[in-house]
């Protein structure tokens, strides 16, 4: 009988057996050492913070938590193993008082998640030098003025959070960055912004301000996605972009008497946004793509800036920043009293090289209505449809007809089989990719913000259920 193969079996496996034992010594210490610390005070809250390691969940129990100044997070936690700071039961430890969560560098790795903040306006940020840190699923109520979270690091996520209930100068988010560099590669999405009140017209009151004039010219390649923005006015502006390379996208603003205003900054995108009852949007600066949205019931749809300055030639960053080379492309505008729209300005520089193509503009008022310098513009393959006037669009630019749009189950229009907008774009405009519904362009494309198309439907105008703290993710 060979009991040699056997035997070799047998040693192999005892080999792997005290392998595998070593590497579970080695790495118990590490198991061991992540922690679920609950707490009761501030002041444990702090303790525990400062001693926390990668890995660890602290956990602040049931509580209205009153602070006398900052709680400070300077920990690293890593990739796999953030450390996380959240209220034991989502939405009941609410903490008021003159200090919020101020993460500052070296910070890394850091959750902050569940809780009601209820404390002093300007006290919840990231720091310069922070990274991959993340708020998420927090309600920000935080009363005088100042901004509800300010985004200084590089690399930060904030979803899922309630923005809500203010009446005072500030903004929900702002984002800032360190010199003249914007903060990079953020994540901002499924947040809800709900009922900023007038402020009486006093500059300084975004719901989201997204940089600084400084900032304008660094690109932040961040993305901001399925947020929703209802009853937030604030101040003219409900968006205002100041920096470059930002998409926002999949986004819905419902019945905020407030623009979305791309104000300083270039090539950014804008796509697949939902647009009821608001001012719509406005644009500076140059080489933006605006394609796939949805504007139903505004008061202006797009309206393209009449500049007061150059910046390429020179101009202060603070100026109106003349939009270069902007195209406007498959949006679908439907009721409203204005639908492309450049308002005048004394001495204004206008807007160059403007491309309007393939929109559906359908109902309301003047299909367009150009108050200014429109040198070397491009309409092409647009559809228009019962407008009250086509106003100052070109009659190369258009077509007469009835696109068939369709209210949807969705609530919104879309164009059916049979529509004369159905593979009838005009030009080539490889860098459309998606439509309305976040399907693809397939050639030849639709003329519009929908793509007639049987993949899965993503984006969707939202509702609550969809954004802020107790949305289901």
């Amino acid at each position: 009988m060979n009991i040699t193969a056997p035997v070799i079996c047998l040693n192999k496996c005892k080999a792997t057996l005290s392998t595998l034992l070593a590497v579970l010594v080695l790495l118990l210490p590490k198991i061991l050492l992540a922690n679920t610390i609950t707490v009761s005070s501030i002041a444990d809250l702090q303790t525990a913070i400062n001693k926390a390691k990668p890995g660890d969940q602290i956990m602040l129990t049931d509580g209205v938590y009153t602070t006398t100044e900052d709680i400070i997070v300077n920990n690293k936690g890593i990739e796999k193993k953030p450390i996380i700071i959240a209220a034991q039961n989502l939405g009941k430890a609410e903490i008021t008082g003159k200090g919020g969560f101020s993460l500052v560098s070296p910070a890394a790795y850091i959750t902050i998640r569940g809780f009601k903040f209820t404390h002093a306006a300007s006290r919840a940020k990231t720091g310069i030098g922070t990274s991959f840190c993340r708020f998420t699923q927090n309600v920000f109520e935080t009363p005088g003025v100042g901004e509800d979270l300010t985004v200084a690091g590089s690399d930060q996520e904030v979803d899922y959070n309630t923005f809500q209930n203010k009446n005072a100068l500030g903004r929900f988010i702002a984002i800032r960055g360190e010199g003249k560099q914007i903060a990079e590669r953020l994540h901002i999405h499924h947040n809800y912004f709900n009922n900023f009140s007038s402020q009486g017209g006093k500059n300084g009151a975004e719901a989201l301000q997204f940089g600084l004039s400084g900032f304008s010219l660094s690109s932040s390649n961040s993305i901001v996605e399925y947020n929703l923005f209802e009853r937030c006015e604030g101040e003219n502006e409900l968006i205002s972009v100041k920096a470059s390379a930002v998409t926002l996208r999949y986004n819905t603003i419902r019945d905020c008497p407030a623009q979305f205003t791309l104000r300083h900054g270039n090539k950014s995108l804008i796509y697949g946004n939902y647009f009821f009852n608001t001012p719509g949007l406005r644009i500076f600066g140059d080489d933006h793509l605006i394609y796939s949205n949805y504007f139903e019931n505004c008061s202006t749809a797009i309206m393209v800036g009449n500049g007061d300055g150059e910046v390429a030639d020179g101009a202060q960053l603070t100026a109106h920043d003349r939009p270069d080379r902007v195209l406007i492309a498959f949006n679908t505008l439907v009721n409203n009293k204005d639908n492309i729209v450049q308002t005048g300005r004394k001495n204004g520089m206008g807007a160059t090289h403007i491309t309007v193509a393939n929109n559906i503009i359908q109902g309301g008022g003047p299909a367009a209505s150009i108050s200014g310098p429109y040198t070397d513009s491009k309409w092409q393959g647009n559809i228009v449809f019962h407008v009250n006037d086509i106003g100052n669009m070109p009659s190369e630019g258009y077509t007469m007809v009835d696109p068939k749009l369709v209210k949807t189950a969705a609530g919104t229009y879309h164009i059916q089989q049979g529509s004369p907008a159905v593979d009838h774009a005009s030009g080539s405009y490889p860098e459309v990719t998606v439509d309305m519904d976040g399907q693809a362009r397939v050639a030849p494309f639709d003329i519009g913000a929908d793509e007639v198309s049987n993949t899965t439907v993503t984006p969707h105008a939202l509702n609550l259920a969809d954004a802020g703290q107790n949305a289901k993710h």
